[in-house]
């Protein structure tokens, strides 16, 4: 439990995390250290410097009692020890100290302990101690410097440590991030392929990353040959199926009417099919990225599809910018969902919301729909659901839905199927990161 909640709260990038497990060993570090030097040092020393001074005290105190019988001995002795003595009618005055100087505290411990009739112990009058002592001939005030109880520049140590761990944190982050940059430079790499895009790479860094950076040219190479392949074979097969159409609607522009029809309706649909083909051939990876303003495209393909007849509107545009996406590929996709809508619904709306961080294009219409169960499925080639769609309605190969998802995701989005609020039937959503 204690691990998930900590979780929440630790950096996700690999930079915080690598700082993170650099800097956080150092701090624990100088904290045990100060720590113990300030027990055992400081405060070994500070005791035994103020027990010394306690014993000069007792000293003074001693040719305080004989001041008046030998004068140039008690001076020469407050002189010799370089104390201030002072000898008040009466004593007032409580213990001082600064808040944060913790050493105080072990001086006016000792002190109490080693002097008699101490009364008081003030410790924050510049640099200085003063002490006030009820002693046999009377009352008595000793003054003297605060080196005398305690070490002399304590804060040197903590001002080297956190000046020597900073310089020594900042030099390895400095190394640290020299040994990440390939490891950042092989994961842009990756989201851009992701993405649809192929940026210049070339593995650097230590065995381990390089064998990884080798490990994904030679998978992104594969994979651009089996698309590759994967295009020139449909588009061959495609191509060459084109020239047996011909003929046959030369041939079947001889027959009669009463014979003709039918056989042209297939033509038409063969060539539908191999149209759809030749589509889901050219793939999502079509053209080059371009940057090209949402609203401008989208109203073109609302515009263009709804001159070819087909019942379909704008209904809805917000937001504003420019992404670079590959325009013919996004055309196609969102045009076979628009001809999706239309040809399963009376009519097709079509809305665009663009975000700081993505883009969205909804498709909806007042179809039957497509089942939750089966929304997984119509997105692969070739799908066909026919008896939840209405078949009546037209006839499909089933590619329309899946050359839309591979577009998005080509661009680093998603394509999402539900239910239309609006209209009752199916709801496709193109979602785009920007």
């Amino acid at each position: 439990m204690f691990f998930k909640w900590l979780k929440r709260y630790m950096p996700r990038s690999l930079y915080g995390r690598a700082a993170l497990i650099l800097i956080f060993p150092v701090v624990f570090l100088q904290l045990v250290v100060s720590f113990v030097f300030i027990q055992r040092h400081f405060e070994g020393v500070t005791d035994q410097m103020t027990r010394a001074v306690a014993r000069e005290i007792s000293l003074v105190l001693v040719a305080a009692e004989r001041r008046n019988e030998d004068p140039e001995e008690f001076r020469r002795i407050t002189d010799t020890l370089a104390m201030e003595m002072s000898f008040p009618d009466d004593l007032s005055g409580e213990d001082t100290r600064i808040w944060y100087d913790f050493s105080a505290l072990i001086v006016g411990r000792n002190l109490y302990q080693k002097v008699p009739g101490l009364e008081f112990v003030q410790l924050a009058q510049n640099k200085r101690v003063r002490l006030g002592i009820s002693y046999d001939t009377g009352p008595v005030v000793i003054a003297f410097d605060r080196s005398r109880v305690s070490a002399s520049n304590s804060h040197q140590l903590l001002v080297n440590m956190v000046f020597f761990g900073g310089l020594l944190t900042l030099v390895a982050y400095l190394y640290l991030r020299n040994q990440l940059r390939p490891i950042t430079k092989l994961a842009a790499a990756s989201e851009a392929f992701g993405r649809g895009r192929n940026v210049p790479y070339s593995p650097g860094g230590a065995v381990e990353v390089r064998a990884a950076g080798n490990a994904f040219l030679d998978m992104r190479n594969r994979i651009e040959r089996q698309i590759e392949q994967r295009t020139l074979m449909l588009s061959g097969v495609s191509h060459d199926l084109r020239t047996p159409l011909t003929r046959l609607k030369l041939g079947l522009s001889m027959l009669e009417d009463e014979d003709r029809e039918p056989l042209e309706r297939d033509v038409e649909d063969m060539q539908r099919m191999l149209d759809a083909f030749l589509s889901f051939a050219r793939g999502a990876y079509e053209g080059e990225p371009e940057t090209v303003d949402p609203r401008a495209l989208i109203e073109r393909v609302v515009e263009d599809c709804a001159r070819g007849g087909q019942d379909v509107s704008l209904i809805e545009c917000e937001g504003h910018g420019e992404v670079s996406w590959r325009i013919l590929a996004v055309r196609r996709a969102v045009e076979n969902l628009i001809g999706n809508a239309v040809r399963y619904g009376e009519r097709a709306e079509v809305s665009l919301r663009i975000t700081e961080k993505s883009v969205r294009i909804r498709v909806e219409d007042c179809g039957p729909g497509i089942a939750p169960q089966d929304r997984e499925e119509a997105l692969k080639p070739f799908a066909r659901l026919e008896p939840g769609r209405n078949q009546n309605r037209g006839l499909g190969v089933g590619l329309g839905l899946s050359i839309a998802a591979d577009v998005a995701r080509a661009h680093g989005g998603v394509l999402r199927l539900e239910r239309s609020e609006r209209l009752g039937g199916l709801c496709a959503d193109m979602v785009f990161a920007r």
